[in-house]
């Protein structure tokens, strides 16, 4: 079973907010960091594979969404004291402390709903690949997340040495780019049909500086090609470094759900943009993390019971779309 997380920012203009601070903003150019006061928030959402009864994408139902405050920074005049408290704190109260947090809770969630014998698969982008997250073994449960291209990976030493890592260092664009090694081609669901992916594997390897000694698998992603029309010139998108604690599941499904863990973004989109989810004003420190997650719940809530009663593609129950979007097979919030 795939669940997407991924952090979100509510933009916020009172500083009488405790929770506020500020913090870089995700929209700013890659030249230059802009910062943005607002909150922020972590969201756990259910990947549900339509795509397997009808010809439409993976829907994202929400399961939690919490927010992830960072330890208040002390004074400068502060004693030595308060400022070891603060490093202490800083390391128990963090983004990747939340989501090891989160996986614990859905997998108890899990369990409970009758689910003991399936597998959890949480899918994160590259702010989850490291020590914390990948160190964190919760049962029955794996990881995966997208990874940098010059992260130095190896194997475990031959038996008889006393090291544990091997001597051989790489690197994952280095395995992209090695020709002894064929790519692997299959085919996926993504962008309303399913396409032929390429993609490599190695493993078991070890992350020396992120994982440690916990073994981990290697998935390379080519470039897709592609084109923004059907005369248009030929494009290709960036390849994709992948790394995932599951050494058993068929890279197949794995790979299936990294690629639908695109639609937690369609949840931040109609969150903020349709259901207005930050707009509300508020003070209260109890309330400003409660009212955006009850929205969240409402939402979705909303999308469960219409896949129950209408089903995963968009029917006569619909109101009509404009000429424009007259093609889209799934209704959207």
């Amino acid at each position: 079973m795939g669940v997407a997380v991924d952090e979100t920012r509510l933009r916020k203009t009172g500083r009488l907010i405790p929770q506020a601070f500020y913090q870089r903003d995700p929209l700013s150019p890659p030249f230059h960091v802009n910062l943005m006061l607002g909150l922020r928030f972590l969201q756990a959402s259910l990947l549900v594979p339509l795509y397997r009864r009808a010809a439409v994408s993976t829907r994202a139902l929400p399961l939690a969404f919490e927010e992830v405050s960072p330890v208040k920074r002390p004074k400068r005049r502060a004693s030595h004291e308060q400022w070891r408290q603060y490093r202490q704190a800083v390391k128990q109260h963090n983004l990747s402390q939340a989501v090891v947090k989160m996986m614990v809770r859905l997998r108890q969630q899990l369990d409970q709903a009758g689910g003991t014998t399936k597998l959890l698969v949480v899918a994160g982008d590259g702010s989850f690949a490291n020590r914390t997250c990948f160190g964190a073994q919760v049962e029955r449960t794996e990881l995966i997340a997208r990874t940098r291209k010059d992260a130095v990976l190896c194997y475990r030493a031959a038996a008889g040495w006393l090291r544990f890592y091997g001597a051989h260092k790489f690197t994952p664009e280095q395995v992209r780019q090695d020709e002894a090694q064929p790519w692997t081609v299959t085919k996926l669901f993504y962008g309303g049909k399913r396409r032929p992916l390429r993609y490599k594997q190695r493993g078991p390897l070890y992350w020396q500086g992120g994982a440690r000694r916990r073994p981990l698998r290697l998935l390379v992603v080519a470039p897709t090609p592609y084109r923004k029309r059907l005369s248009g010139r030929l494009y290709y998108r960036q390849p994709a470094y992948l790394l995932t604690t599951d050494l058993a599941s068929p890279a197949r499904q794995l790979l299936q759900i990294y690629l639908d863990r695109w639609q937690i973004e369609v949840n931040h989109r109609e969150e903020k943009d349709t259901l207005g989810v930050g707009q509300a004003q508020l003070w209260n420190p109890t309330a400003v993390p409660k009212q955006p997650a009850l929205t969240v719940a409402a939402y979705s809530a909303l999308l469960l019971a219409s896949l129950q009663a209408f089903g995963a593609e968009r029917g006569r129950a619909y109101a009509p779309l404009p000429r424009w979007r007259r093609g889209a097979r799934r209704p959207s919030c």
